[in-house]
């Protein structure tokens, strides 16, 4: 079996703290899912279209040998829920975030082109890690996350750290007037990350600034310290998947947890 290739968030997170975001190289699964993708198959998955169950749960395996934790998967539907993992492991309800005080327990999200935001306080008390499409992102799910974290936690937005990890990049996120629609603007006034484009055949599009929107949203909370990965899963087809670029691809992991 390969070694999962990991990247380190580089981030002011205390030594309690592990953090790690996967890439695609490391693991067995082949073609379109090669190699290192960790999403199982699910009922929804149209015939042909999901990757080897054995090839999968190998790759699981591997990556959760190399994080030293326990990651726990949730039922991702691009929304605002966020479970509290010191609840229990069982049962988790559809969520797009987790929180947790627990050590070695590590909140994990699946993306392939979706922002991974990874939280933790200046103390290491607790954690959180959020998956933000455009869609969650729009309707809350890291405002739910933060407030989350800082109940668990007790912290004041400025003690929280937050990590944007590899995701669609400003040059790549092509959208319309529905996705400026829920962040306020409009194509009269599509704001500072939001740039207009328009396609061969003249139809107006925008290329927004996925990163750039959680920011401003993280820096509305109160937060301070936001470190930014700067990684475009698009254009970096060795490293990456993505499903804007490939459609039928894998899916990456973003983990943190308290060590110990």
């Amino acid at each position: 079996m390969p070694k999962p290739l990991l990247i380190e968030p580089d981030w002011p997170a205390p030594a309690a703290v592990g953090a790690v975001m996967s890439t695609r190289q490391g693991g067995i699964s082949r073609a379109p899912f090669e190699s290192l993708n960790l999403r199982p198959a699910s009922s929804q998955d149209a015939p042909g279209s999901a990757d080897d169950p054995t090839a999968v749960a190998a790759n699981l395996q591997a990556f959760t040998q190399e994080v030293g934790a326990r990651p726990v998967f949730l039922r991702q539907v691009h929304g605002t829920q966020v479970v509290n993992l010191d609840d229990g492991l069982s049962d988790l309800p559809p969520a797009d975030a987790a929180v947790t005080t627990r050590p070695g327990i590590a909140c994990t999200v699946l993306v392939a082109d979706c922002l991974p935001v990874l939280f933790t306080d200046r103390d290491g008390r607790g954690v959180a890690a959020a998956h933000a499409g455009w869609r969650g992102l729009a309707a809350g799910v890291l405002e739910n996350t933060v407030a989350a974290l800082r109940k668990i936690t007790g912290a004041q937005p400025e003690q929280l750290l937050a990590w944007l990890g590899p995701c669609i990049g400003p040059s790549a996120f092509e959208v319309g007037p529905d996705v400026l629609a829920a962040f306020g603007a409009s194509s009269e006034q599509p704001g500072l990350r939001f740039t207009p484009s328009t396609r061969p055949d003249g139809t107006p599009r925008w290329l927004a600034d996925l990163p750039g929107l959680a920011r401003d949203r993280l820096q509305a909370l109160g937060l301070t310290s936001i470190t930014d990965s700067g990684l475009c899963t698009v254009s970096d087809a060795s490293r990456f998947f993505s499903f804007r670029r490939d459609g039928l691809t894998g899916r990456m992991a973003a983990s943190i947890w308290r060590r110990g």
